[in-house]
C-alpha cells in the first residue's frame, strides 16, 4: 500500500439513524425549506425597514440598546447568577459545533436588536455595523455604491460578530487577511458595564488585538467599524483545470496567485480573488478573479453568467466543467460572485437534498434554497447530531502555504473527503502576539507567497462525508478529528473553533497562544463573568459544577504547562 492509499476498513452495520438521515430530505422539503424561505423574506423586510431609517434614528436606537446591555450586566449577581452569554438559542449559530455551554446555568444578555448597518462612511471608507448584520445584508447595501467590505465571507447568513469573534475568510484574504484583520475599531461592553472603543493605537489596543478568535469571552461586541474598498460591477473569472498528483495540484494552486519571484504586492501579478476546488486526488480547478467594469463585461464576445439565479447549476459543479472543456473565462455580477456558494452551501446541499442539483428541482424549488443551517440543526435530535459528528466532516485546516501539499495528502489518506476548498490568507506580523500568529522567522525564509510583513497561509476546507462512510465502511469521526488536530499542532496550523473540536486544554493552548488573551481576561475582569474560550469551544455538555470548576482552573491552567 502506497503512502497515499487509505487503509482498508471493515463494513459498518447500518442502524436506524442511517435510514433517518437517508430520508431526511422529506423533512427538509416539506418543513425546513418553506420555513427557511419565510424567514429569509421576513429578514429581508426587516433589513429594508432598517435602511429606511435616518442615520440619527439608527444611532439613537443603537445607543439605547447599548444602555440596555449595560443595565442588564449590572443586574447580575456574580455569587448567584451563572456566567454571561447571549440569549441567542444554541441552534441558531451557523457553525457546526454544538453550543453545549448554554446547557449549563447562565446569565443571558439579549443582543437580538443589534442587526443594523449604522453607517457607510464613503470618506473614511469604513462601514460601522452591529454584530448581527450578515454578509448578504451588507453586500446588498454596499455593492450598488461600488463599495464592499475588503473580505466578504461567501455565505449570506454569516454575521459580522461571528466572523470577528470566530473566523472569517474569502477569496480576497490573500491580500487583506482574515475578516478580523479588516476591522478598524470595536465597540465593546466590558464585564463591569463600561463601553469602550478599541483601536490598534488607543489605550485599548491590547483588547483590539485580543478580540479576534476569542469567541466573545472578553466582552460583548455591540458594533464594529470595518474597512471598505472600491469595487466594480463584475468579476472577470478565469477557470483553469489542472491534472496531476496532489503535490502538483498544490503547486499549481500556489502559482495561481503567488508569483515565484516574490513580487506578492504587485497587482499586475496577483489577482483580486482566488479559490481552488480539488475534486479528487488527481483533478482540480483553479479560479482567479479580477474586478471588471460593466462596459468591459458587456463587450461583444464576452460571456456573462448570472450565477445567482435559482435555476442555475450549482457553482462548484459549474466550475467542474472546466475539467472537460478546458480553461475558460466569464463575467459574473460582483454580488452574485460574492455569494456563489450560498445556494448549495458549498457542496453540503448534495448531502442534505441528494437531487437538489438536478435541473427539474432547480427550476421548481431552487428559489427556496438554501435551507437555513439553524433550522437544520433545530430539527435534529441528539442521535442525529452525534451521527453527523461521527460520519461527516466540516472542518477548516489553516496551514502555512508551503505545507498545503502535505495537508492535501493527509486529508486524502485519513479522511478521503472531496471536493476540497482551498483559499489563501495572509497572517500578519503584528506588534503583539495574538491567538493565531505566523511562524517565527518566516520573513527570513521568504517562501512563495510570503512578504516581510505577512506569512501566507491557506485554508483547506474539508466539508463532506468521508470516502469510507460513502462506501459503507467503519469510520471513527472523532478519532479522525483528533488526528487532524494533532497534525495541525505539529505543523503550525490552526483549527477554527466554529467546528467540532476534540482538543483537550493542553493541546488547545499548544495550537493557540494564550498570553495576550489571558492578560486581557484579567485586566478587563472577564474571568468570573465570561466563560474561557477553551471551555466555550469544548465539545460536550457543561454542567454548572463543570463551569465553576473551569473558571477556577485559570489559577492553575494547562496552557502554562504547554508554555
Amino acid at each position: 500500500m502506497s503512502d497515499l492509499e487509505a487503509p482498508l476498513r471493515p463494513k459498518r452495520k447500518k442502524v436506524w439513524v442511517d435510514y433517518f438521515v437517508q430520508f431526511r430530505w422529506i423533512l427538509v422539503i416539506f418543513l425546513v425549506l418553506p420555513i427557511s424561505f419565510t424567514l429569509y423574506f421576513l429578514t429581508y423586510l426587516g433589513d429594508v425597514k432598517s435602511e429606511m431609517k435616518s442615520y440619527k434614528q439608527r444611532l439613537k436606537e443603537h445607543d439605547e440598546n447599548v444602555q440596555k446591555v449595560v443595565k442588564r450586566l449590572k443586574e447580575r449577581n456574580p455569587s448567584k447568577d451563572g456566567l454571561v452569554c447571549t440569549a441567542r438559542k444554541p441552534w441558531i449559530a451557523v457553525g457546526m459545533r454544538n453550543v453545549d455551554y448554554k446547557r449549563a446555568r447562565h446569565f443571558e444578555v439579549d443582543l437580538s436588536a443589534f442587526r443594523n448597518i449604522l453607517e457607510i462612511d464613503k470618506e473614511r471608507m469604513v462601514a460601522r455595523v452591529e454584530p448581527l448584520v450578515n454578509m448578504g445584508q451588507i453586500s446588498r447595501a454596499s455593492v450598488p455604491m461600488n463599495l464592499s467590505l475588503a473580505v466578504v465571507a461567501e455565505l449570506d447568513d454569516l454575521t459580522v460578530g461571528g466572523l470577528i469573534n470566530g473566523y472569517g475568510i474569502e477569496g480576497s484574504s490573500h491580500i487583506y487577511g482574515l475578516f478580523s484583520d479588516t476591522v478598524v475599531a470595536y465597540e465593546i461592553v466590558l464585564a463591569d458595564g463600561r463601553v469602550v472603543r478599541a483601536t490598534k493605537d488607543n489605550e485599548y489596543s491590547d483588547l483590539f488585538y485580543a478580540i479576534p478568535w476569542s469567541q466573545g469571552t472578553l466582552g460583548l461586541l455591540v458594533s464594529a467599524e470595518i474597512k471598505l474598498i472600491p469595487i466594480k460591477e463584475y468579476m472577470r473569472l478565469t477557470y483553469k483545470p489542472v491534472v496531476g498528483n496532489l503535490k502538483e495540484l498544490a503547486q499549481a494552486y500556489m502559482d495561481s496567485f503567488a508569483p515565484r519571484d516574490g513580487d506578492q504586492d504587485n497587482p499586475e501579478k496577483v489577482p483580486d480573488f482566488v479559490e481552488t476546488m480539488i475534486y479528487n486526488s488527481t483533478e482540480g480547478v483553479m479560479m482567479t478573479g479580477r474586478y471588471a467594469s460593466k462596459e468591459e463585461a458587456k463587450k461583444k464576445g464576452n460571456v456573462i453568467n448570472n450565477v445567482g439565479w435559482w435555476f442555475k447549476p450549482w457553482f462548484y459543479q459549474h466550475a467542474q466543467t472546466a475539467l472537460k472543456k478546458g480553461e475558460f473565462v466569464e463575467y459574473i455580477p460582483t454580488r452574485e460572485y460574492y455569494h456563489r456558494h450560498t445556494r448549495c452551501l458549498y457542496w453540503e446541499g448534495k448531502l442534505i437534498l441528494p437531487f437538489a442539483d438536478q435541473w427539474w428541482f432547480r427550476f421548481l424549488l431552487g428559489w427556496m434554497m438554501p435551507p437555513k443551517v439553524s433550522l437544520l440543526k433545530a430539527t435534529q435530535g441528539e442521535a442525529i447530531r452525534n451521527y453527523y459528528h461521527e460520519m461527516h466532516v466540516i472542518q477548516d485546516m489553516l496551514v502555512p502555504l508551503y505545507k498545503v501539499g502535505d495537508a492535501l495528502e493527509w486529508v486524502h489518506k485519513e479522511m478521503e473527503v472531496y471536493p476540497l476548498w482551498l483559499c489563501p490568507h495572509r497572517l500578519f506580523k503584528l506588534p503583539v502576539k495574538t491567538m493565531v500568529y505566523p511562524e517565527p522567522g518566516f520573513e527570513h525564509q521568504r517562501r512563495q507567497g510570503d512578504t516581510s510583513y505577512a506569512q501566507m497561509y491557506t485554508d483547506v476546507g474539508v466539508y463532506y462525508s468521508p470516502g469510507p462512510v460513502l462506501r459503507g465502511e467503519v469510520f471513527d469521526g472523532a478519532d479522525a478529528v483528533r488526528r487532524m488536530e494533532d497534525w495541525l499542532v505539529e505543523n503550525r496550523g490552526f483549527q477554527p473553533q466554529y467546528a467540532v473540536s476534540e482538543l483537550n486544554e493542553k493541546k488547545f493552548w499548544r495550537m493557540f497562544d494564550a498570553d495576550l488573551y489571558e492578560h486581557c481576561r484579567k485586566k478587563y475582569e472577564a474571568v468570573g463573568t465570561f466563560m474561557s474560550v477553551y471551555y466555550k469551544s469544548k465539545k460536550g455538555r457543561k454542567t454548572e459544577k463543570e463551569v465553576q470548576e473551569a473558571e477556577q482552573a485559570h489559577l492553575e491552567t494547562a496552557y502554562a504547562e504547554a508554555n
